[in-house]
């Protein structure tokens, strides 16, 4: 046995102990027993070529259960139906055995893995039809999502030796999907560590260099911590408390965020670690120590009051309690100071799941509420896929606001929220019927956007209706789902009395109405749908009798061809592969192995051969960009369903392509000479242009040069950083 087989054993039996002892916490031995022998039933069961391939999954299957338990803290019932999924899948085992076997609880989230896994093998992309689907089987049960965040995660880490293309698809689901659903449920530490294996995956240039610079920065950043906290613990040691107090660096993610974001150079980012006092105090005592420990550190410290985040008394929507404080340290720098309890501290690291362990104490934490508002929006036939996706990326929002009725209830907002969320959130009737508001005593119209604190009032009347600029009004999914769903009644109503007015009409001046003909003059006037044509009927917009008469202008031109292709709206259209135009000389492979795809180079980050790469479907058509782009983070956030996969074909680039190099240097004689005399002698690499300026003893400027492909690129840039006074020179986007 190699050292590797040795390690893989030795962690298995690592792994295999920890699951056997959650499982006989709750289980006798006859119990735990069973699983293992269906397990080996099932291996037994399988074709000898198969069994490998069988021992492998099962082994995942373990690793998934192991960050299920130690991330994220699941008990047995999910890491029961996590060990029996594919047993369940091949057929040897099934869901109704499983609930007699293991408790109902076990084959509820078995069916809910089942539904995940019909389609999660079938995309080659992050396709918006799957991923309906996938949202509407975790909103049926929340340990369903637990368990898909654990397998995500666990892939992620594993993809360190994964191809390219896996990396780009795995780090695509996690910043369009699986981070935010993370933040969204409270799993923080999660969140982070597949923001940044995201970065590390599609720039890892980006990624290293925070991860040097925080290295660099390491010995004095530990020193002024400790400068900090010496005080501190002086002081907190004579009030009695059980308490901790550490420094904590953030995430290379949120730092990269705050350098794209501000515009700003690293040394300028002063919040580059926060520090967290964690009390180990009676839940009855909690908020008094936390709000004691505050007062003793802004004693000390001089606080900034516009940075005073108070989810002591007001917690976040996903569980998250915490006392947060920034305040002037040594040296005058800024420093974030978070204050809360040992419950609260794992709730914030372990999310919702540790919410549960202390359910009855705080109340709810405002989840049940969200999968309820998430089934009704995802189960609206009416409403399209790309609405869908954007009032599901709506409720998963960062910042909260919070409001009260005028008898002092509080409802959560998500920041931005206006009057009309506010009275759709109360009630769907409330919201429809909602004319204005009254904010503080003083009155708003249904438009104002609300802040935290106000005390909202809803004005009504019964001849409201809904609007159809509403939609521009409002933020939350609730609001949006609703009010689309109000439209269309209206909408339908109106087209039922519009096509019964038409066929009045006609019958009185004895016309018989063909259908064929009817669709010839809704597509001569341009309507994308029957439903429009009738709407403007009802509203006045046509009148009937000049509808008529431009019918029976066609119905007289009988002999004319009808044209037989059918109308399909923006929102309904979908690119297919047949429906691409084919081009020739392709150096691209876009999705399933397509060449000769028409697309198009993107000018943000100016891909060039040899550069990793991804396709945006765009209104545009398709643009290709570097994983690398400064763009793809946010594409990858609010469009993950519109990337797709790219490669160039693996053949000698024919093209040449633009780049700029930024050069910075010592201003010396015949420097800049020097570079363009390396330039002019490199094979197959043109000048275009060059711009230099010159200040204090330095020189910056930008060199744009032609060429075929990233070795040429990597080659020329060696020769011009062994150049005599050269600083750096950087690829720009």
């Amino acid at each position: 046995m190699n050292e590797n087989q040795e390690n893989k054993k030795v962690e298995f039996l690592v792994h295999y102990k920890k699951i056997y002892s959650i499982l006989r916490d709750e289980w006798d031995m006859n119990k735990t027993g069973m699983l293992k022998q269906i397990l080996k039933n099932f291996i037994s069961a399988c074709n000898t070529d198969d069994q490998e391939n069988i021992k492998n999954e099962i082994w995942a299957d373990i690793r998934t259960t192991i960050v299920a338990i130690d991330e994220i803290g699941l008990k047995h019932s999910s890491v029961c139906a996590i060990m029996l999924i594919h047993p369940v899948l091949k057929g040897v085992y099934s869901v109704e055995k499983a609930k007699s076997d293991f408790g109902e609880e076990t084959s509820v989230i078995l069916k809910g893995l089942l539904k995940v896994s019909e389609f999660s093998n079938k995309k080659t992309s992050v396709e918006s039809e799957n991923y309906i689907k996938l949202l509407l089987s975790i909103a049926e049960d929340i340990r369903v999502v637990f368990i898909i965040i654990a397998q995500h995660l666990r892939m992620m880490r594993e993809a360190k030796n994964a191809t390219n293309s896996i990396k780009l698809e795995l780090s695509v689901e996690s910043t369009y999907l699986y981070a935010p659903l993370a933040h969204r449920l409270g799993f923080y530490t999660i969140k982070s560590e597949l923001e940044d294996l995201s970065l590390k995956y599609t720039d890892r240039e980006t990624y290293d260099f925070i991860a040097g610079k925080l290295n660099e920065t390491k010995r004095s950043r530990d020193k002024y911590i400790q400068e900090f906290i010496e005080p501190v613990n002086e002081r907190l040691e004579k009030t009695g408390f059980k308490y901790d107090i550490k420094g904590r660096t953030k995430s290379i993610s949120s730092i990269y965020n705050k350098l794209k974001k501000q515009k700003i150079e690293f040394e300028s980012i002063y919040d580059l670690f926060a520090i967290r006092v964690i009390l180990d105090a009676p839940v009855e005592q909690e908020k008094a120590q936390c709000w004691q420990v505050y007062s003793i550190i802004t004693d000390m410290y001089q606080p900034n009051p516009k940075r005073l985040k108070d989810w002591l008394s007001i917690p976040k929507s996903n569980g998250y309690e915490s006392l947060h404080i920034t305040v002037m340290g040594p040296e005058s720098k800024w420093v974030e100071v978070q204050i809360r309890s040992k419950r609260m501290d794992e709730i914030a690291e372990r999310g919702l799941a540790a919410h549960w362990k202390y359910k009855g104490l705080k109340g709810e934490s405002g989840l049940d509420g969200w999968l309820q508002s998430l089934r009704e929006s995802l189960d609206d036939k009416e409403t399209n896929l790309t609405q869908k996706l954007s009032d599901f990326k709506l409720d998963l929002y960062d910042e909260e606001i919070f409001v009260f009725t005028p008898k002092g209830d509080l409802f959560k907002l998500p920041k931005g929220a206006t009057v009309l969320d506010f009275a759709f959130s109360i009630h769907s009737k409330l919201g429809a019927t909602c004319m204005s508001g009254k904010v503080n005593g003083k009155n708003v119209p249904i438009k104002h956007v609300l802040k935290s604190g106000d005390q909202v009032e809803i004005n009504t009347s019964s001849h409201q209706t809904p609007k159809q600029d509403w939609l521009s009004s409002v933020v939350t999914s609730k609001a949006k789902t609703k009010i689309r769903q109000l439209l269309k009644e209206e909408a339908s109503k109106q087209v039922d009395i519009a096509k019964e007015t038409l066929s009045r009409r006609m019958k009185n001046r004895k016309i018989d109405l063909d259908d064929s003909h009817l669709m010839q003059l809704i597509k001569k006037l341009r309507y994308k749908t029957v439903t429009d044509f009738y709407v403007d009927i009802a509203n006045g917009k046509n009148d009937i009798n000049w509808v008529i008469d431009k019918y029976l202008e066609i119905e007289s031109k009988g002999s004319e061809s009808r044209d037989t292709h059918t109308t399909v709206s923006a929102e309904e259209f979908t690119l297919k592969p047949h429906e691409i135009v084919q081009t020739s000389g392709d150096e691209l492979i876009i999705d399933q192995n397509l060449t000769g795809i028409d697309y198009k180079l993107a000018k943000c980050c100016n891909p060039i051969y040899g550069d990793e790469i991804f396709g945006f479907v765009s209104s545009q058509g398709i643009k290709i960009h570097r994983v690398s782009c400064p763009n793809a983070h946010d594409l990858f956030s609010r469009f993950g369903y519109r990337v797709i996969k790219a490669r160039w074909s693996g053949k000698n680039s024919s093209l040449n392509y633009t780049i700029i190099l930024r050069v910075i240097g010592n201003d010396q004689i015949n420097i800049v000479a020097n570079l363009m005399s390396i330039i002019s002698k490199e094979d197959g690499v043109q000048m275009r242009s060059i711009s230099i300026d010159s200040n204090d003893g330095l020189f910056q400027g930008n060199i744009a040069v032609m060429l075929a492909n990233t070795s040429m690129l990597e080659q020329l840039i060696k020769k011009l950083k062994a150049v005599k006074g050269v600083k750096s020179i950087t690829r720009l986007n």
